[in-house]
């Protein structure tokens, strides 16, 4: 989207200058026999930020949800998830298709469930043949929330909850040094809690692509020939995982930047009359609610796209979304909140 500055997601930026340089320069060898240098590197330093033993590098997050997913049931057993997560609407029923998981979906609060959601899902069945609960998916930063967080008290109970009932649990880190970066805590202060953890690359680190798994030296070890099976062995992989080093050394520290520059686009936005829940504005997302306003959810994108403010749907019909990202700057904010508002607003009964 040429020309327009484009909220629509974090997944549109574009490697840097810098960035660009060290994919020039990077030292590559043969990443599925794990002689590539850059890889390892970046696996290595992942799994330490992460608090976890090992960690292996993948083409994306999305595959990475999935071989977890496989690696903690068998065919059959019950994946448990706050029902608009993203292993459960944007994965295509992978978890069905790769795992043979029975998925279940908990009625969530701001992408959030409750120990006692977990319990009463997973509690054993009087028949020893019946399906099982085996794994709880936890989503951090959740998505379709608005990029919300999960406090850590609340997040402990509920990972007690599942070790109690034996469940495995994941994390679905995609966005999870947002996360870290909104609480104000190291990445393995949440990440460690877990079984397996995902982290992705192309989003708020603004790398084309990429992402990692997370966990035990066991459960790695059996994720690389789930990686296999999937597809994802790559060769000469390190031009990719350079990316993810540089952006580990240059983009983390600039995340703050992207929630402050939400937030000043939520509170103009509020002031210029458009309904936005600051509440709910907790790291990169902004969430615009239409409900006041006399506009589908498809006649508001166009006409932001004729303003040259690219917004993106989200999964509730009647929220929009706009998200910051590395390519975002002041001005860019400061331009969309008066876009936004005219383009909103125009012949509008609020």
């Amino acid at each position: 989207m040429r020309g327009v500055i484009d909220l629509r997601s974090d997944t549109a930026t574009q490697p840097t200058p810098g960035m660009r340089r060290a994919i020039a320069e990077a030292v590559v060898g043969d990443e599925q026999k794990r002689e590539d240098p850059t890889v390892s590197e970046l696996e290595a330093r992942v799994a330490a930020l992460l608090g976890q033993e090992a960690a292996v590098f993948l083409p994306t997050a999305t595959m990475a949800n999935q071989i977890a997913l496989k690696l903690h049931g068998r065919p059959g057993d019950v994946l448990i998830a706050e029902e608009h997560s993203h292993v459960l609407i944007y994965e295509y029923g992978g978890a069905s298709a790769h795992a043979g998981l029975v998925t279940l979906g908990l009625r969530g609060d701001v992408g959030r469930v409750s120990p006692e959601q977990v319990r009463a899902a997973a509690a054993p069945s009087v028949k020893a043949a019946d399906q099982r609960a085996a794994v709880l998916s936890l989503e951090n930063t959740h998505n379709s929330s608005g990029g919300r967080t999960w406090p850590l008290g609340e997040l402990q109970e509920v990972l007690d909850a599942a070790q109690d009932l034996g469940l495995a649990v994941h994390l679905d880190g995609a966005r999870l040094l947002n996360a870290s970066t909104a609480q104000g805590v190291e990445p393995a202060e949440i990440a460690s809690r877990f079984d397996t953890v995902t982290l992705c690359l192309s989003k708020g680190l603004g790398c084309p692509l990429g992402a990692l798994l997370a966990g035990s030296s066991e459960r790695i070890g059996r994720a690389w020939r789930e990686k296999h099976l999937f597809g994802g062995a790559m060769r000469q992989a390190g031009i990719v995982a350079a990316a993810g080093v540089f952006a580990l050394d240059h983009h983390v520290v600039r995340l703050s930047e992207d929630h402050a520059r939400a937030r000043r686009l939520a509170e103009g936005l509020v002031a210029a009359g458009v309904e936005v829940d600051l509440e709910r504005v907790e790291t990169n997302f902004v969430q615009i609610d239409l409900g006041l306003l006399e506009l589908d959810r498809d006649e508001a994108l166009g006409r932001l796209r004729k303003a040259g403010v690219g917004l993106s749907a989200t999964i509730h019909p009647r929220v929009i979304r706009a998200v910051t990202h590395l390519e975002i700057t002041d001005d860019d904010v400061e331009q969309a909140v008066g876009s936004i508002a005219d383009a909103l607003l125009a012949g509008a009964r609020v």
